[in-house]
C-alpha cells in the first residue's frame, strides 16, 4: 500500500517527461532489446564507419585544446532509456545535435561533469572552471567540430550532400532530464584521453531511425563517378563542367589550373583531405530568416602580416623595396571577413594557383577578444 510518496524511479521519470507506469529503472520488464531492423552486421557497419573518423576527431580536439588528445573506440550498442541511464553519472552535460536533413532524426552527445570541465579548462587555459553559460558554449563548439567531421565523412561515404544538423546546444542537467529517444536507440561509447591520467568517456546517441538510415546508406555506398567521362570537378567543390574534349575545343591553360587539371588535360596530383564542417548548419526555423541575406557579399581577405611606416617611408618605396612584416616566415596567415579575424590557414599552391588551406577556426571567445 502506497503512502502517497513518489519513488526515486517515478521522480526520474517525471523529470524526463516520460510515463513511469510501464516500469522504471527497477522494472523487471524493462529489458533492453535490439532495435527493430538493426542486426549485428548493422552495428558493425556503424562502428566501422565511426572508427574511421576518430583519428581526425583526435586531431581536431588536440588543435582546439592545445593538448595531446586521443579519442578511441567507439563501442556500439543497441539499448533503451532505462538501461542506458544506469551507465551514466547522476549529472551530465547533454549536447543536442539532431540531424535536420540527409538522415533526419535524434542525435546527441553526453559527457560527465568532470569531462566537460576538463575539456573547457584546456580550451580556456584555466583551472577550477565552473559549468556556466560560457563553458556550455565552449562544449557546444567542441561537439560542433565532432559533428562536422562526421558529416564530411558521411557525405564522402554515401554521396549524400544534403546532410545537416542543428547547431549543438549544451546544457548541464540530471541524467534523468536528458532528452533521450523514447524507443530503442544506438549508443557509441568513446574513450577520451586528455593527458590528465583520468578516464573520460563520451557517449553519442543515434535515434533508431537515424542509425537505420545511416547504415542503409553506408551499405549502399556512394555511386562511383567515371573519371573524366562526363566532366571534371572544381577542386574542393561539387560543380561539374562539361567535358571540353566532347565540345571539340582545347582547354585553355588557365582553365586547367582552375579545374585542378594540368595544361595538358591530365588530372593533377591534388588529393582530397577530410576537414570538419566550418559553418554550423542552420535549423529549419532559422532558414527562413537567414535566407534573406544568403546572397550578401562579404569581403574576405588573407593577411600575411602587418607593419607600420611613416608617410615619407611609404613615398620612398619603389620596385625592389623589401617590407618587413610582423610575422615569421611559415607562420599561419590570418583569414578575415569584413576585417574581423575568423580563421587561420596555410598557403598552398595548386597547379600554379595560390590558395589557403584553413587549419584553425577562431573560437567565439577569441573573436570577442579581437572585438574588444
Amino acid at each position: 500500500m502506497s503512502d502517497g510518496a513518489l519513488s526515486q524511479d517515478e521522480i526520474d521519470a517525471l523529470l524526463a517527461g516520460v510515463d513511469s507506469s510501464g516500469g522504471g529503472l527497477g522494472s523487471s520488464g524493462a529489458a533492453a532489446a535490439a532495435s527493430p531492423g538493426v542486426s549485428d552486421e548493422d552495428r558493425r557497419t556503424l562502428q566501422n564507419f565511426l572508427t574511421t573518423t576518430v583519428d581526425a576527431q583526435s586531431s581536431n580536439l588536440s588543435m582546439m585544446t592545445g593538448a595531446e588528445v586521443s579519442l578511441t573506440g567507439p563501442q556500439i550498442e543497441s539499448t533503451n532509456r532505462d538501461n542506458f541511464l544506469r551507465q551514466l553519472p547522476d549529472m551530465v552535460t547533454a549536447v543536442k545535435a539532431d540531424f535536420t536533413s540527409g538522415f533526419p532524426g535524434e542525435h546527441m552527445f553526453l559527457l560527465s561533469e568532470d569531462t566537460a570541465k576538463s575539456i573547457a579548462s584546456l580550451m580556456n587555459k584555466e583551472e577550477n572552471i565552473t559549468l556556466d553559460a560560457m563553458t556550455m558554449s565552449v562544449i557546444g563548439e567542441v561537439i560542433s567540430q565532432l559533428v562536422g567531421t562526421q558529416i564530411t565523412a558521411l557525405t564522402q561515404k554515401t554521396g549524400n550532400k544534403s546532410i545537416a544538423s542543428t547547431p549543438p546546444e549544451a546544457a548541464n542537467m540530471p541524467k534523468a532530464a536528458a532528452a533521450l529517444p523514447g524507443d530503442n536507440f544506438m549508443t557509441a561509447t568513446y574513450q577520451l584521453s586528455l593527458g590528465d591520467e583520468k578516464k573520460h568517456q563520451i557517449w553519442e546517441i543515434f535515434g533508431s531511425g537515424v542509425s537505420r538510415d545511416i547504415v542503409k546508406a553506408l551499405n549502399a555506398g556512394a555511386a562511383p563517378a567515371a573519371p573524366n567521362a562526363g566532366g571534371a570537378s572544381f577542386f574542393g567543390g561539387g560543380m561539374d563542367m562539361p567535358n571540353m574534349g566532347m565540345m571539340g575545343g582545347a582547354m585553355p591553360n588557365n582553365m586547367g589550373g582552375m579545374m585542378g587539371m594540368t595544361p595538358m588535360g591530365q588530372p593533377s596530383n591534388v588529393q582530397q583531405v577530410q576537414f570538419p564542417s566550418l559553418v554550423p548548419q542552420a535549423t529549419s526555423q532559422e532558414q527562413g530568416n537567414i535566407g534573406l541575406i544568403m546572397d550578401v557579399f562579404m569581403e574576405m581577405t588573407v593577411e600575411l602580416g602587418r607593419t607600420k611606416k611613416l608617410i615619407k617611408e611609404i613615398l620612398g618605396m619603389g620596385e625592389g623595396t623589401i617590407i618587413e612584416l610582423d610575422k615569421l616566415a611559415g607562420e599561419p596567415v590570418d583569414i578575415l571577413v569584413n576585417h574581423k579575424l575568423i580563421a587561420k590557414g596555410e598557403v598552398v599552391v595548386i597547379d600554379e594557383n595560390f590558395g589557403v588551406r584553413v587549419t584553425e577556426i577562431v573560437s567565439p571567445m577569441e573573436r570577442m577578444n579581437e572585438m574588444g
